[in-house]
């Protein structure tokens, strides 16, 4: 049995038998409950939560009427949900259609557009898909990985933008298939250097010109023909904890005593915009607590604040909506996607590219926020 850790609030409105049911599925969304595994007993989480019995039953009772849980006799309760029972599957395919549809026509009931729906859809499946992931600290290695044929491979900066970009893709595409690596601006740039990738994701301000990606594009792939398609502009600023209880008004802030920030990659984008920022001002990284601890992604970071681990980290407006926490914008900067032109001609990345023409794309993106698509698709030429 997994070492699962209920917590009730005896003051909310929502019934405890609820916020248990409502437990389990979060277990069971992020994976700390797998098919097969069993739930604690009755008698038993009753008695750890000290609560009558009634209402754990109750809870594994409405749990077990959604097909998410079994009660087996002599077997205990177990997780059923993705098992391969037919009559599970069925059952569950129904009701997911039950729920998806009423949720849909309740939130166009109350005003909201299409496109609405589908940023919030994108942002908040991003962030569990991240969650269930376990949230790796450090990006594994790609130089091995050979690309397969039919697989659009990408490497270079996280950016929620993008992932909405490539499930739109497949959504309309059914054979494209998506290798993302999340290595960071250069580590994109390197990867197309090498020919480990179709294409790269950056957002690379150069300290000397002010300008974005061109300048590190120009040194890292000379005598290289590119196309440089713009995805977006975006939003970077700090993320902390809902109502900012660190008062955190600004970078000079991630020094104060007490605050501990949780840092992106070297050789991600936004590592390198925090980095000129701290010469700016004079700060030595040495002088920020929690500096050193990096992760690959802004939902990673996002999530990391979240859950109490760290007080702040610099990242991108989408990210913090999606983790529900607060965001103090303070940069715009110029996202972009580095393809060499022989592979922007061909057929492979041509559903890609027509997705990021598209109307839909930009009006969901509009939607997720901290972004401008204004220029969004438009394509120039090294």
């Amino acid at each position: 049995m997994n070492n699962l850790e209920f917590r009730l609030d005896q003051h909310s409105p929502t019934p405890l038998y609820q916020q248990i049911a409502k437990q389990v599925r979060q277990f069971i969304a992020t994976e700390q409950l797998k098919p097969g595994d069993h739930l604690p007993t009755v008698r038993e989480l009753a008695h750890d939560l000290n609560i009558n019995q009634n209402t754990v039953s109750r809870a594994y009772l409405e749990l077990e009427q959604e097909k998410v849980i079994s009660a087996r006799r002599r077997g205990g309760t177990i997780v059923v949900a993705g098992m391969d029972d037919p009559s599970i599957t069925i059952a569950r395919q129904k009701r997911l259609s039950e729920i998806v549809s009423d949720d849909i026509v309740k939130v166009l009931s109350l005003g909201y557009s299409p496109e609405d729906l589908e940023a919030a859809f994108y942002l908040h499946l991003a962030r569990w898909r991240e969650e269930r992931r376990g949230v790796p600290e450090k990006p594994e290695s790609d130089s091995k990985t050979s690309i397969k044929p039919d697989t659009i491979r990408i490497v270079g900066s996280h950016d929620l933008a993008l992932t909405i970009l490539t499930d739109l893709v497949k959504q309309s595409n059914e054979k494209t298939n998506f290798d993302i690596v999340h290595a960071g601006s250069l580590g994109g740039l390197i990867a197309l250097q090498e020919d480990r990738a179709h294409l790269a994701g950056i957002h690379l301000l150069d300290e000397e010109t002010g300008e974005y990606n061109y300048p590190y594009i120009k040194r890292i792939l000379p005598g290289r023909e590119m196309a440089i398609v713009h995805l977006v502009y975006r939003i970077q600023g700090l993320m902390f904890a809902r109502g900012n209880p660190k008062n955190i008004s600004g970078i000079p802030d991630l020094k104060q005593p007490g605050i501990t920030f949780v840092n992106r990659q070297e050789g991600s984008g936004t590592r390198v915009l925090l980095d000129i920022h701290l010469r700016q001002l004079g700060i030595n990284p040495k002088e920020i607590k929690g500096y050193e601890r990096e992760m690959e992604t802004h939902l990673a970071v996002g999530l990391s604040i979240s859950r109490g681990e760290a007080d702040a980290a610099l990242g991108i407006e989408a990210a913090a909506r999606s983790c529900d926490i607060d965001f103090l914008p303070l940069f715009r900067e110029r996202y972009d996607l580095v393809i060499p032109v022989a592979g922007y001609r061909g057929n492979l990345l041509a559903p890609l590219l027509a997705t990021v023409a598209s109307r839909e794309f930009k009006e969901i993106v509009d939607k997720a926020g901290g972004y401008d698509t204004s220029q969004t698709g438009t394509t120039t030429f090294l």
